[in-house]
């Protein structure tokens, strides 16, 4: 008869046991935590929708000034069918995209060229701050004259209400890495483009990272404010061109698109921030 019998040599941790245990009982907390957040996110915007159109049935606000989100709706069934809206959508996330990848390239460049030349980066800094600081909105007609009524212009006003704050972020974050880890590398025989690419770079990822979640929605300011001023489609165009003919319910619709696409964005870089640091 085959008996069973414990091995004397394993024994119980109980210490090790406690730990799993008290692991265990804080992810549950945490995932009733992130439940109730989710759940409280969802009813502040559905109890928002709620009273907006409770408001505008009766007659508290005006619905044909602020709309109404049935109203929206409506409209946005209508532009739907008729395939116009998509294309304003389309046009707007692509020149987001584009600017925000071109102020993403440019400003690690310029930040590792500031960083490799200080003198250069101490003459340029009061320069940077000033344009950073510049509103953007008025150099729009300026960028009409020079650059004309059309795409460009959009894609360059996007581009520059990011690249110059992008720029003094990184550059700022390179010159905090620590000094003793570079002048150890220096001892060892390593240059400028060594320290750049072995240390400077892959220490500041998360700040990159960080960087480019606040850079896709300065670009989508930016473009917006570009198709206010020199476009013939897009969201910002539609804004426009719908309050101009008084059709409010498009303009509430484009705005309330516009939120989606900059939480959609925002998210987008956000999981691959988490993907990249694990």
């Amino acid at each position: 008869m085959n008996v069973s019998k414990k091995n004397p040599l394993t024994k119980r941790n109980p210490e090790k046991e406690a730990v799993s245990a008290n692991q265990k009982a804080f992810m549950q907390k945490y995932r009733r935590w992130i439940r109730l957040i989710r759940f409280l996110r969802f009813f502040l915007l559905a109890g928002f929708l709620l009273l907006w159109e409770v408001c505008a049935r009766a007659g508290l606000i005006n619905d044909f000034i602020f709309s109404s989100p049935c109203r929206m709706f409506d409209c946005f069934l209508k532009a739907a069918g008729e395939q116009r809206l998509f294309l304003h959508i389309f046009i707007t996330i692509g020149e987001t995209l584009l600017s925000f990848f071109i102020v993403s390239v440019v400003s690690l460049l310029l930040a590792a060229l500031l960083w490799s030349c200080k003198g250069l980066y101490e003459v340029l800094e009061p320069a940077l701050v000033m344009l950073n600081s510049l509103p953007k909105s008025a150099l729009a007609p300026v960028l009409i004259v020079w650059l004309g009524n059309n795409i460009k212009t959009v894609i360059v006003t996007g581009i520059l209400l990011a690249v110059f704050a992008s720029t003094i972020t990184l550059t700022s974050g390179f010159y905090k890495t620590d000094v003793d880890k570079i002048r150890l590398m220096q001892t060892l025989g390593a240059g400028k483009r060594d320290i750049l690419f072995k240390l400077l770079i892959p220490s500041s990822i998360p700040l990159i990272l960080s960087t480019m979640k606040v850079n896709i929605g300065l670009c989508l300011v930016g473009v917006i404010i570009g198709e206010f001023m020199a476009a013939r489609a897009g969201l910002g165009y539609l804004i426009i061109y719908s309050s101009q003919v008084f059709q409010m319910d498009m303009v509430m619709l484009s705005i309330l698109i516009l939120c989606v696409i900059a939480v959609a964005m925002y998210q987008s870089i956000a999981l691959i921030s988490r993907k990249i640091t694990g």
